[in-house]
């Protein structure tokens, strides 16, 4: 008679352990998908340092095509601000450069300077840019450096990482 009693206890107790482990599976499911969203969320805004071959620290940069035949993208006169300033890149160790405005190695460099460029009453057509080009390969080295995100002092990490040649570690574009 005792057995009988226990056999439904049995069943109960099994039933409560696949309940458990099917649990501990969505548990784990949420956790990788949770992490799986938070390196997307760090994936944020690039850094990319680089050195130019001539002075083009207050010129607006555009963005060519690979063949340097076509201007691809180019920022409007109001677009040319970064936290409220012009996006002049940030001066770093060694001559590099700091970008605050989205280029690439495909980008280049216009003569018209940031304050200028902003008053205009509207975006030159790109064919008119493409005459404004001052240099169409302007850089002389360029690194990917990970995400804005990556960094709690951007500026002095990355001023550190080029004075102990730290830059080695990082994905070379140019």
């Amino acid at each position: 008679m005792q057995i009988r009693i226990l056999i439904p206890f049995f069943f109960i107790l099994v039933a409560l352990g696949g309940v458990s482990c099917k649990c501990h599976i969505k548990s784990a499911e949420q956790a990788a998908i949770k992490e799986e969203a938070t390196t997307q969320v760090k994936a944020g805004p690039a850094v990319i340092i680089y050195k130019t071959s001539g002075k083009y620290y207050n010129k607006v940069p555009v963005g060519m095509s690979e063949d340097k035949k076509a201007i691809v993208n180019f920022p409007g006169p109001k677009d040319i601000y970064y936290k409220g300033e012009f996006a002049f890149p940030t001066m770093l160790e060694n001559g590099y450069l700091l970008d605050n405005r989205g280029i690439d190695e495909n980008s280049a460099f216009l003569d018209i300077t940031y304050e200028e460029y902003s008053k205009l009453k509207k975006a030159p057509s790109p064919g008119e840019l493409f005459t404004k080009i001052l240099d169409n390969d302007p850089f002389t080295e360029m690194y990917y450096c990970g995400s804005r995100f990556d960094y709690t002092n951007l500026e002095a990490e990355l001023n550190e990482m080029i004075s102990d040649g730290g830059l080695v570690a990082m994905k070379r574009l140019k």
